[in-house]
């Protein structure tokens, strides 16, 4: 046969294929009428694993993985369709589309933001990135950041998220999870650390350097060649240059930011000592309040997944059935729950797309628990 034969034989297949597809999900909507009718729930787990099962079993030995696979997708789009017609899927996305109508048009210039740390942090230059006039409101710790919120006395709050080096702030998450904040915008910046102590110091005689875990993890080779140095963790780089300069010493040393030093009026004894020089760290802006920003082009969520083989497959195969893409996907274990893990998804999808909010109205069956964390756009 000719590869012209081969691929006529496939178009005749395939719409023989499509043809039992469409016969298959009408068969679907009768039995979503008669579950409806008689109130039974869409999904039924042991009749899916004894029919995945069976069909497993039909298929030739070399094929039954492919079709395990194939019918777990097809399952997939059957629930969605019979969650559509018996309306049952979440009330998530009419939330949505409330917010987006109640949201201001244009994001806020003025408003009063929590920031961890002191004047000079990269916090509030990020909050200085997200909004044109802020009012910073300096907190101690990244726990701080959401009871201001919580208490009323801020509306935003501005955390970093993700570093490209060091990966994940991994209390953030933490407490992403215990919250329930709304994420309304987010901004990348560019991080170029610098060795900064009293002006006439000399590198040669530092043996204190000073700097948070995530600044010191991001200079780490650096760090290592100074041999006689003492590295000390501390709440924040802003705190570690401002503890620099009210020291009076010239035998000490922080890790911060260009502004950090300026601000407190250090002199760089070398410049640009992060390990990668293209180097960013990702900051989000969040709310108590759920805001849906016009232009808002990507989502982030989170769920804590059945403990169980093809649980994240499972959210995995609606978001490819729907043509979604995922742009991060990341595992938190969850305190007090042995082996049990929240995962954390950012999309590159548009707040408007009608796939999102099928999506989100039918995530709740796949997921023990589920949390709609924002859809935003991100300042470059």
């Amino acid at each position: 046969m000719e590869l012209s034969d081969y691929r006529n034989e496939i178009d005749r297949i395939d719409a023989e294929l499509v043809r039992l597809f469409a016969e298959r999900m009408r068969t679907a909507a009768g039995i979503a009428a008669y579950k409806k009718e008689h109130h039974l729930p869409v999904l039924d787990p042991l009749r899916e694993r004894e029919k995945l099962d069976a069909l497993s079993e039909l298929a030739p030995e070399e094929f039954s993985d492919y079709t395990r696979r194939l019918y777990i997708q097809i399952f997939e789009l059957s629930r969605s369709y019979q969650d559509r017609l018996l309306g049952t899927a979440s009330p998530l996305p009419q939330k949505i589309e409330q917010a987006l109508a109640n949201t201001p048009a244009l994001f806020p210039e003025k408003a009063m933001v929590a920031c961890q740390g002191v004047a000079g942090a990269y916090a509030q230059i990020a909050c200085d990135k997200l909004f044109r006039q802020p009012s910073v409101f300096y907190v101690s710790s990244f726990d701080a950041v959401f009871s201001a919120i919580e208490q009323g006395l801020c509306q935003y709050g501005v955390i970093p998220l993700e570093n490209s080096t060091a990966g994940s702030v991994n209390r953030v998450y933490d407490l992403m999870m215990q919250h329930k904040f709304s994420i309304v915008r987010s901004c990348r910046l560019k991080i170029d650390h610098q060795l900064a102590a009293l002006p006439g110091a000399e590198l040669s005689g530092i043996r204190e350097i000073y700097s948070h875990e995530q600044a010191i993890d991001q200079c780490s080779d650096f760090l290592q060649s100074l041999k006689n140095a003492t590295i000390h963790r501390c709440e924040n780089t802003a705190v570690a240059a401002k503890l620099v300069a009210e020291s009076g010493r010239k035998d000490v040393a922080a890790l911060c930011s260009r502004d950090c030093m300026a601000l407190y009026s250090l002199a760089s004894l070398k410049g640009g000592v992060q390990n990668q020089q293209n180097n960013y760290t990702r900051f989000i802006c969040i709310s108590r309040k759920l805001e849906i920003f016009p232009g808002a082009d990507r989502t982030s969520l989170m769920a804590v997944l059945a403990h169980r083989p093809g649980s994240l497959y499972q959210v995995l195969a609606r978001l490819n059935a729907l043509g979604i893409n995922l742009n991060k996907l990341e595992s938190r274990p969850i305190p007090d729950r042995d082996f049990e893990f929240m995962f954390y998804f950012d999309l590159n999808v548009s707040v408007y797309s009608p796939q999102l909010l099928q999506l989100l109205g039918e995530l709740d069956d796949a997921c023990e628990q589920f949390h709609y964390l924002g859809s935003y756009s991100e300042v470059i």
